[in-house]
């Protein structure tokens, strides 16, 4: 007989489950289930081995009758027969395997049968001995690409992991967190806290008089899977996600200065450092004190630890030490945008084309989140793969539009996600862009284009007369696509000069332009849009990631247009008439 699994052997399985069903392209709903069962035993701090003599694991929320069964199979005898025969119908090596971008299941059996390949570092191994070129339908060019992506893959450094599934889980961290023992405050610090487009580990500072068992209870995280370190400051481990977590557990009057430490990227702690030291002070993590005698400097926040430096307070998606240290010394910090201040959903996709709700739900959805107008672009015909409009098509949602529009409060503004196409004109012609509301104006067949040829051709569409929105700037895709090749000065340059605006995208998988490029575009007067590129009506709180990138770039409500209203964002996009633009320089 197998070996018993353990609960968190079990949420392995039932990951791998979901897996092999998504694959299969079937079931999609058992595999949904099975990868929320998953999640539930990674966070369920019980026994086990007791709710299934019991028979109350249907007790755990989302765990079905079949699922109960799947799970008892799974820690009494170490099998699953449905697993098993999920695995029969695969290739060896599926599961892993099909997290390498661009292979599917026939590319899969084709490695397993002539090279044996079930893992991602065998499929390393054998790109490097240029094995995988001779398989039919690879090449040395699909090989490169192959040995650069499994490399990644194969590397022992933490997974990147994007905004969305990292806040989940520190979400779930800090509320584990607060329950324990004497907690005064709990803050995640790090990477997450300044917002930056990935996080490979999470960091979160514990205030707590009863500094032992505070530490005790973080070790007791239902998510820790393994224990990578403990000392006096605190600990370290790996969670269930392949995420690592440190822990610094510290006396409430040392709070301020830890999370000042933990929050901040090297370069601005370190710069911050320095100006304390000029001040005859030391700067630690431990706290603020004089340089003379050591006497303590009380510090009841981060803004009283700034202040006492004579410095303005540094919002945490600032600390980078790209400018902002010396524009706090001289108080000209931008007041940063935040998200009560946006007015108006821009960028939003219906069913129209490739988005997945209809007009009406979108509609309701951005009027019962309070929000006054919801821009309806939808792809132009160039993006035929995303459904895009015809003319015809187009006019029949202006038609829908309005129809919805007699139902509901929010305003309604009718317009396009328009394609530049490869000599920079714009996908429609002018006498129906400029019916439109808004315009945006998006690459996204890249042509194989030189950065000479691609910088002549956005520029071009930037040229155009409409008033337009140069939707996700460079076309990234975080993490697997690079952005597009091209001289962004000139474009800056060419943008501050025509009848154009720049949207920060909250799509977490692209936040798009990145904070250096957001900061080049205010030096010259730009000003942005932050959208959600929302293709459903959950992708609404999209909005959320856009606001922490546009801060990220110092970016103040003033310079951000839909955080006008109704009328008068649509009276300063509307592409068919000059408008002149708003605000100050920032």
């Amino acid at each position: 007989m197998a070996e018993k699994l353990d609960r968190l052997a079990i949420a392995r399985a039932l990951r791998e489950m979901s897996s092999l069903l998504g694959l299969a392209g079937r079931e999609p709903f058992k595999a949904r289930a099975y990868e929320r069962g998953a999640r539930v035993l990674e966070r369920a701090d019980v026994d086990i081995g007791r709710l299934i003599t019991e028979g109350r694991l249907t007790a755990l929320q989302g765990v079905g009758p079949g699922l109960a069964r799947t799970i008892a199979d799974l820690h009494l005898t170490g099998r699953s027969p449905a697993l098993e025969e999920l695995r029969r119908r695969f290739p060896p090596g599926a599961s892993e395997l099909v997290r390498v971008p661009g292979l599917g299941i026939k590319q899969i059996a084709a490695l397993n049968a002539h090279l044996g390949i079930e893992t991602i570092a065998q499929l390393e191994a054998a790109c490097e001995a240029g094995k995988v070129r001779a398989v039919k339908g690879f090449g040395e060019a699909r090989e490169r690409r192959l040995l650069a992506v499994s490399r990644k893959l194969a590397s022992p450094r933490p997974p990147k992991v994007l905004l969305p599934a990292a806040l989940e889980v520190a979400e779930e961290v800090q509320e584990y967190l607060r329950r324990g023992p004497d907690v005064h405050a709990v803050e995640v610090a790090g990477d997450l806290r300044r917002w930056t487009e990935t996080v490979d580990g999470l960091v979160v500072v514990l205030g707590s008089t009863q500094h032992r068992a505070a530490l005790e209870h973080a070790l007791a995280l239902p998510l820790v899977a393994a224990v990578s370190g403990q000392d006096e400051a605190g600990c370290r481990v790996v969670l269930t996600t392949g995420l690592p977590l440190e822990v610094k557990v510290v006396a409430p009057e040392a709070f301020a200065s830890e999370l000042f430490h933990a929050t901040g990227a090297v370069a601005h702690v370190e710069h911050v450092q320095r100006l304390a030291r000029d001040r005859g002070l030391r700067l630690e993590a431990s706290g603020l004190s004089r340089a003379r005698g050591g006497r303590r400097v009380p510090i009841g926040s981060e803004a009283e630890l700034y202040r006492q430096l004579g410095l303005q307070y540094v919002p945490p998606e600032l600390r980078e030490d790209e400018g902002e240290i010396e524009a706090s010394l001289a108080g000209s910090l931008p007041d940063l945008v935040e998200g009560d201040e946006i007015r108006g959903f821009v960028h939003c996709h219906t069913d129209y084309s490739d988005g997945r709700h209809s007009v009406e739900q979108m509609a309701r959805a951005a009027e019962s989140l309070g929000l006054q107008y919801l821009t309806i672009t939808d792809h132009s015909p160039e993006a035929s793969y995303a459904g895009g409009l015809s003319i015809e098509r187009l006019k029949a949602q202006w038609d829908e539009i309005a129809r919805v529009q007699e139902t509901v409060s929010v305003k309604l503004l009718r317009g396009t996600e328009s394609d530049i196409l490869a000599d920079g004109s714009l996908d429609y012609p002018d006498a129906i862009l400029e019916q439109l509301d808004v315009v945006i104006a998006s690459i996204h067949r890249r042509h194989r284009m030189s950065a000479e040829e691609m910088t002549r051709r956005i520029a071009r569409a930037m040229e155009h007369p409409c008033f337009k929105i140069w939707g996700h700037a460079l076309g990234r895709l975080i993490e697997s696509r690079p952005p597009v090749e091209c001289h962004m000065e000139e474009i800056l340059d060419v943008i501050a000069r025509s009848r154009a605006a720049i949207e920060i995208n909250g799509d977490p998988h692209r936040l798009d332009m990145e904070p250096r490029w957001v900061r080049a575009a205010r030096r010259r007067g730009i000003r942005f849009v932050i959208s959600t590129d929302a293709h459903s009506v959950s992708e609404l709180a999209n909005l959320r990631y856009g606001v922490a990138m546009a801060r990220r770039g110092g970016v103040p409500a003033r310079e951000v247009l839909n955080t006008l209203d109704a009328d008068g964002f649509a009276r300063t996009v509307a592409p068919a008439a000059a408008r002149p633009r708003i605000g100050g320089d920032g």
